[in-house]
Parts: structure tokens; sequence; C-alpha cells
């Protein structure tokens, strides 16, 4: 059988799994994984959690954010630098 023929995994929601009743917004090792290395939060399709715990996800990266435990942003450091002043 071919490799394009191949349907993905699904992926299950791990909090489901757990059963995890509330998700902490002081608990900034697990929300690190639900957020990318510039800061975003990721997308649903990408993480595999159910509608309501992204939504508890997002929701306490967002209080995390608020109270400076996570950062809104990661400033990003290009290569390009300042090439122009170079003689």
């Amino acid at each position: 059988m071919a490799d394009y023929m191949k349907q993905p995994r699904r992926k299950y929601c791990q909090f489901c799994k757990e059963g995890t009743e509330y998700l902490d917004y002081k608990d900034t090792q697990v929300l690190r994984k639900y957020v990318t290395d510039r800061g975003k939060i990721k997308p649903r399709h990408v993480t595999g959690c159910c509608v309501q715990h992204q939504r508890d996800v997002a929701n306490a990266v967002k209080r995390a954010r608020v109270m400076a435990l996570m950062p809104y942003a990661v400033p990003s450091v290009s290569g390009r630098g300042d090439r122009r002043n170079r003689g």
C-alpha cells in the first residue's frame, strides 16, 4: 500500500485522557506545550485538543500573559542584521 493512501492518526485530547477538570494558568510548563516558540497559541488541529479544552488552554495562556507569567511575543532575531552600514 502506498504512503499517500494512509490516513493520518487522529490526535486525542490529552486533558480528556487524564480527566483534567481545571486548567491552571499558573502551570506554565503545561501551557508552553500549546504555544509556539514565537509566543502564538497553537491551533486545535496541531495540539489535538477538543473544543472545550482548546478554549480553556487559550484562556489560561491569555491569563498567564496578563499576569506576566508568559510573554506575549518573543523578540525574533533575523539573520539580516544591519548590512547597509558595513563598509
